[in-house]
């Protein structure tokens, strides 16, 4: 397969200085904006911003929206892509989802946090959380899970609140448009 290389250079610039996507779909939790400051005061920049020049000059991010919105005081390594706005709109919609695609070997990630000393108490409830979500998602194979059973299925959505005021306002909110849901608290 022949593959396009659309990376054009690697700069460094001010985070200010770049203009968040109008059409970035990411939102950004408050305990996710803990994690990072965490890792940023661990470890550092480890990884660049993407990022398109636009007719104009100004450099329109892609993909960084948080370590921008962070670091605006700091000048930030950027991979400026060679994509117009229609690919940009297709980096910026499959990025992060197909990264989100990878499985997890419980094992090996049990074994590499072991083999991390993290100091930043944020960092360290990520992952904490990483590995809850592993030991929920770690389900048997089916064939060890008896025999098939019917079970419909229900879509539903899970708010992680701060607190329980912010829980109960959140329910109260879903709730007065009509949502069928409860609380619950783990």
């Amino acid at each position: 397969m022949q593959v396009r290389d659309r990376i054009k250079e690697l700069r460094r610039v001010p985070a200010r200085d770049l203009r968040p996507n109008a059409r970035n779909w990411r939102m950004h939790p408050e305990a996710q904006r803990n994690a990072l400051r965490g890792v940023l005061a661990e470890i550092g920049l480890a990884d660049a911003l993407l990022v398109r020049e636009l007719p104009n000059g100004v450099l329109e991010l892609i993909d960084g929206h948080l370590r921008a919105e962070t670091l605006p005081d700091q000048h930030v390594p950027v991979l400026v892509l060679d994509v117009d706005e229609a690919d940009a709109n297709k980096i910026l919609a499959t990025l992060d989802p197909l990264a989100a695609m990878a499985e997890a070997n419980a094992e090996r990630l049990d074994d590499l946090l072991k083999n991390c000393e993290l100091k930043n108490e944020a960092v360290q409830q990520l992952c904490h959380r990483l590995i809850q979500s592993e030991e929920v998602d770690a389900s048997p194979p089916p064939s060890a899970a008896g025999p098939p059973c019917d079970i419909p299925a229900t879509y539903q959505v899970i708010v992680e609140c701060q607190d329980e005021d912010e829980q109960q306002e959140v329910y109260e909110q879903l709730a007065s448009q009509g949502r069928r849901c409860r609380v619950l608290t783990l």
